[in-house]
């Protein structure tokens, strides 16, 4: 079997590494690294305590997701074939890692692939982060199989196939080490959110597959490290996701796109807060206020012709409009 490493990414994670690291370390055969993104708590000496074999990369400042993975991988490069980005606030399962190796193994045409993906706290459902495999509608907005925007579905089994996905979620991402470094890893602007999906996007560009394992499944508890409810959080999900588009397609391609968004981004902006108050609405029009001024600094995707949002398997228009207008909240209803 071909070198892996199992890469977990840390800041300030003394309490995730306490609930979740003993299941890492007892259904792993692989390397345990963690990078440190600069954490000030005592994570680092409670590793050196309790799991003196776990390697450790220490960073000088936090990079973020996209910064930090990139720095520490960077240290890494060309002592794996593999890499399995493993989120702090993870439980595996039996063998879970030497299965989703083989299954990339055993398919040289795909780049990435991720387990299925289920809730820790709320047993039986699938995780919002990923689910059974990610997807973007026409307009590049993000959902998943088992997860169709704020709903979640049980796992019932529906989701057992292992079909081409857009993206993989950044919270178990297997990726093969060259394709990473070969494409640039993840984009440093994003700091955290989205940038996964990025990535798949410019991969699939340049004719890389994008897949999930659903006979491997982990368990996420989620907001680890940043709550779903802090603003900062919708501030980087809507700034990414353009971002992600501006790179991603042609300038004519891409207006078109923003112009939609604009109105079902306002849309968003004046429903979340009456929902989740004003400072997440504001997070939204900071978003739009930072892209502007910034996407000069975004480093356009090179490509031979506008790419498409999404695979040509999956054309859905507007997940945003399905949802709340005609209440389809499950990935059965587009299909």
């Amino acid at each position: 079997m071909p070198t892996a490493a199992i890469v977990i990414l840390n800041y300030n994670g003394e309490d995730m590494f306490r609930r979740f690291l003993p299941s890492v370390v007892q259904h792993s055969i692989f390397d345990i690294i963690v990078v440190d993104n600069a954490s000030t708590d005592n994570s680092l000496a409670f590793l050196a305590k309790y799991y003196p074999t776990v390697k450790v990369v220490k960073l000088k400042e936090n990079g973020g997701y996209s910064g930090g993975y990139n720095a520490g991988l960077t240290q890494l490069h060309g002592s794996y074939s593999y890499y399995i980005l493993l989120n702090s606030d993870i439980a595996v399962t039996p063998e879970w890692d030497s299965r989703m190796i083989r299954f990339l193994e055993a398919r040289p045409e795909m780049a990435v692939a991720q387990p299925k993906i289920l809730s820790y706290v709320q047993e039986g459902f699938f995780d919002y982060a990923g689910a059974a495999g990610g997807f973007l509608d026409s307009l590049g907005y993000p959902f998943c199989r088992g997860r169709i925007l704020h709903t979640l579905e049980r796992d019932e089994g529906q989701y057992q196939d292992s079909v081409l996905l857009d993206w993989a979620s950044g919270a178990c991402f297997c990726v093969k080490a060259d394709i990473f470094h070969e494409n640039g890893g993840f984009d440093d602007h994003f700091f955290a959110h989205m940038e996964e999906i990025d990535f798949c996007w410019r991969i699939r560009s340049r004719g890389w597959k994008i897949g999930v394992n659903p006979e491997v499944s982990v368990f996420h508890l989620g907001g680890g490290t940043l709550q779903k409810s802090h603003p900062k959080k919708t501030y980087l999900n809507f700034r990414n996701s353009l971002f992600m588009l501006y790179k991603n397609l042609s300038n004519a391609a891409f207006y078109k796109v923003f112009v939609l968004r604009m109105v079902l981004d306002f849309g968003a902006m004046v429903h979340i807060v009456f929902t989740s108050g004003l400072a997440h609405g504001w997070a939204i029009h900071k978003a739009y206020r930072h892209f502007l001024r910034d996407r000069g600094k975004i480093r356009k995707t090179s490509l031979g012709q506008p790419s498409d949002i999404t695979s040509k398997r999956h054309k859905i228009n507007s997940v945003i409009l399905a949802y709340y207008l005609r209440r389809m909240t499950r990935y059965t209803d587009f299909y």
